[in-house]
């Protein structure tokens, strides 16, 4: 009996030590990856607003890339209630987290985007040439697809009123149908499309819309949900919850 027992207790010992020694190894490896996760991130988030400044090519290094950055994109950060440029709030500010606390948000009404909450600050990204003169503004836009919220960037002509690129980076919609709206095919048709008309938001995406029509981009074929989530979610940023209030005073050209 005392035999086993002292079988059972070297049993259980070399158990919670292995246990003991796993989980060091795994926060250990959860630490070092860390710093690494978030130079990805960074490096993702930086491409994708160098495809929507339309200044990304194929194949430019990492180095490239964060240099490209650094030369023509200056992010700022604007209130959306007034459209004026405004301070961080916080050095790591993050709007998608801000939209979760109610003092650092605002009720999303009578809008069909997806979510209930949007930030009072959001980041936009301003788009220099080798002059300095802003050549284009990147919004950060999200709304509800099929499955989930899409997101992406909506890049404007220094007008104030003209698109130039629309990309998803981020969407979980069906492989074929509203996955689509990562074609780069379909994203080229929003090029030069008006958001407004007479002061109002104009922009629609609809099936077998007129190419020559500049306020209608042609829906995603058998993906009608997707395609109204899109419209929904542009609707939503360029109009007066949004980033409609600073598309108007256009603060980038003072």
């Amino acid at each position: 009996m005392s035999a086993k027992k002292e079988s059972l207790g070297k049993t259980v010992g070399i158990v919670v030590a292995v246990c003991l020694v796993c989980s060091i190894v795994v926060s250990g490896a959860a630490v070092g990856l860390r710093e690494l996760q978030q130079t990805n991130a960074k490096l993702d988030k930086q491409t994708n607003i160098l495809v929507a400044a339309g200044l990304y090519e194929t194949g430019m290094s990492n180095d490239t890339i964060e240099a490209k950055f650094e030369e023509f994109v200056v992010p700022r950060y604007v209130d959306l209630d007034s459209g004026e440029f405004t301070e961080a709030p916080s050095p790591d500010y993050d709007m998608y987290k801000a939209a979760k606390v109610t003092e650092t948000s605002t009720p999303v009404t009578n809008s069909n985007v997806g979510f209930q909450r949007r930030p009072n600050v959001a980041s936009v990204y301003l788009v220099r040439d080798e002059a300095g003169k802003v050549t284009r503004v990147v919004l950060p836009v999200h709304g509800s697809g099929l499955w989930d919220l899409m997101y992406g960037f909506l890049a404007v002509d220094a007008d104030g009123k003209t698109v130039k690129e629309l990309i998803y980076y981020q969407q979980k919609e069906t492989p074929g149908l509203g996955g689509e709206v990562q074609n780069p095919a379909w994203q080229e048709k929003w090029d030069g499309k008006k958001l407004y008309e007479n002061g109002e938001v104009a922009i629609k995406v609809k099936k077998n819309a007129n190419p020559d029509n500049p306020h209608s981009v042609d829906a995603l074929s058998g993906a009608t949900l997707t395609s109204n989530g899109v419209q929904n979610t542009i609707q939503y940023w360029v109009g007066e919850q949004g980033f409609g209030p600073f598309l108007k005073k256009q603060a980038w050209r003072s």
